[in-house]
């Protein structure tokens, strides 16, 4: 899987994975920051989170087009680097009003418009070499892996510096409590209400709770700080992942050269296009688009709607088992064991190779078992962010797999086009939304529940069945569509492109929050079964013009 591919795209990797990392570390906790600092209802949160996801996908078509005729595309992606620092540094700061966090978001959505599809581009210049062209979906399967690698660990630190403030105001984390002191800060409280937050406020406090409205507002400045602290760790992983960028270039610089760059140079490998060519790959690229936006709606619910169903209607307290997985002192030893037999039993491998695999599962097994001992048998608390660490770690263990899979195939001639594999991307991302639609049967709507905490309660590993699902769709569907616009973008408009495919994706994570009044008005199962009706229509319309889509490649 690694082998036979430039050393740039592994600078590309590391400095992908530490913008990542900072990017997903806010995103676990921000549509819970703008309800715990505002007391916002689902429907104002995610207009603003679809309208940020909007910013963050659409602002690299400008990217684009200030790399591939001004600034070339290291120059733009280390500009862009530095603005999203400012943006995540203006984050960080607590006790701002909900304008200066609009100004927050608009300069991050601006950097990361400078750096994300120039990024890209660059790693597609890489595989032009035609020694490289016949791994290029391979790399960017590998280049994907490191987006979420920081995205796996990010909803942990966003949870650890959480839990981290919340100790030092005397407080943890409690989902009803965060409702409640909004409700009696704005006065709209019921006497039971009232109640159950005295009872909360004296749980956690002890002998120093004085009042509710002290213990209200405690807890609202209290885990809004705590978010700001998570925003402040995102500001800091910015510098790591310019550092790797600026200072490992000589390993991509042959690459970082734009298409006006070449013809003025008047290189020898510039390639030109016919405008019939051109008009052909556009309009393909176009129709990919349209399909790819269904996708991200759907699949940006993760930050929205799905982090909403951890919140309200999962359990927040799991056995010793299940606890194994929600923490990152057991995950890490877990997943060490894993990653240990595998080494000790695979077949290729030598004998040193299969020793160090049986000693890491052995310590990790020890580790594991020392670290279960410590939790709670009678329940270990769960916060809904964490959730959202399950699609990026089955990412990396599944992009093997997935990568493998399709050598395979490719060695006996039956490997799918990238077309086609979008298109099956979309029908198991129908399948991923099923589960949902099972698992909400016989629960109360949103609107029902007038923003308190369901009753009824599921497992979670209905939410985990959900995210495996849609990280399969995903392996399928997104590397292999950027591994597409490199391929079939005209040489002049390769930047503009990347950042075409993330114009798509800002309409879809725009629709992703659009929806959600109807998250707020209609049962939950009609609520997935409207995403599950969507990707199964967006996979007819793919399949309809798939001889249209595999025969741009072929000029």
């Amino acid at each position: 899987m690694f082998k036979g591919h430039p050393k740039g795209l592994y600078v590309a990797f590391f400095a992908n994975m530490g913008e990542r990392f900072g990017y997903y570390t806010m995103l676990a906790i921000f549509t819970l920051y703008l309800q715990a600092k505002f007391g916002w209802t689902a429907t104002e949160a995610g207009r603003v989170y679809g309208s940020f996801l909007f910013g963050i996908y659409f602002l690299p078509l400008l990217g684009g087009l200030i790399a591939d005729n001004w600034l070339g595309y290291g120059k733009t992606i280390i500009l862009g680097t530095i603005i999203m620092f400012i943006g995540y540094a203006m984050l960080a700061v607590p006790g701002q009003s909900k304008y200066f966090i609009f100004g927050s978001l608009t300069v991050i959505s601006l950097g990361t418009g400078f750096f994300k599809g120039n990024l890209q581009a660059l790693v597609g210049n890489m595989y032009d070499d035609p020694k490289y062209e016949k791994v290029r979906d391979s790399a960017f399967n590998i280049f994907y892996m490191g987006i979420n690698v920081g995205a796996f660990f990010a909803p942990n630190a966003a949870q650890a510096i959480s839990n981290l403030v919340l100790k030092k105001y005397g407080l943890f984390y409690n989902s009803a409590a965060i409702d409640l002191a909004n409700k009696f800060k704005a006065g709209i409280i019921t006497a039971t209400e009232q109640l159950k937050l005295e009872t909360i406020g004296k749980t956690q406090l002890g002998d120093h709770f004085h009042s509710i409205a002290d213990f209200a507002n405690r807890y609202i400045d209290g885990l809004s700080a705590s978010y700001n602290a998570g925003f402040a760790i995102a500001s800091a992983s910015m510098i790591i992942s310019l550092l790797i960028f600026i200072g490992f270039r000589k390993y991509y610089k042959s690459a970082d050269i734009t298409y006006k760059q070449q013809k003025k140079q008047k290189s020898e490998n510039l390639v030109i296009l016919t405008p019939e060519q051109t008009k052909k790959r556009l309009v393909a690229l176009g129709l990919v688009f349209l399909v790819v936006m269904f996708f991200w709606m759907s699949f940006h619910q993760n930050g929205f709607t799905l982090t909403f169903f951890a919140r309200d209607y999962t359990v927040g307290a799991v056995n010793r088992p299940t606890a194994i997985l929600f923490n990152l002192k057991s995950l890490l030893p877990l997943l060490a064991v894993i990653v240990g037999i595998i080494l000790a039993v695979g077949k290729n491998n030598t004998k040193n190779t299969k020793l160090i695999g049986a000693l890491t599962a052995i310590a990790g097994a020890v580790i594991l078992a020392l670290v279960v001992r410590s939790y709670n048998p009678a329940g270990n608390p769960i916060s809904p962010q964490i959730f959202q660490q399950f699609n990026p770690i089955f990412i990396v263990f599944l992009t093997p797999v997935i990568v493998g899979y399709f050598s395979w195939l490719q060695k006996r001639g039956k490997e799918p086009s990238s077309p086609r594999k979008i298109g099956i991307g979309m029908l198991i991302t129908s399948v991923g939304f099923l589960v949902m639609v099972i698992a909400s049967q016989g629960l109360q709507s949103p609107h029902d529940l007038q923003g308190g905490v369901s009753t009824t309660l599921r497992s979670p590993f209905w939410l985990i069945g959900t995210y495996f699902t849609l990280t399969i769709a995903e392996l399928f569907l997104s590397p292999i569509g950027i591994s597409f616009v490199s391929k079939v973008a005209p040489p002049q408009f390769k930047g503009l492109m990347q950042g075409g495919w993330f114009a798509a994706t800002a309409i879809g994570n725009l629709l992703a929050g659009l929806i959600g009044p109807f998250w707020d008005k209609w049962e939950l199962w009609q609520f997935f079964l409207l995403l599950v009706v969507l990707c199964l229509l967006s996979a007819t319309f793919i399949f309809s013009i798939l001889k249209r889509l595999e025969s741009a490649t072929e000029d």
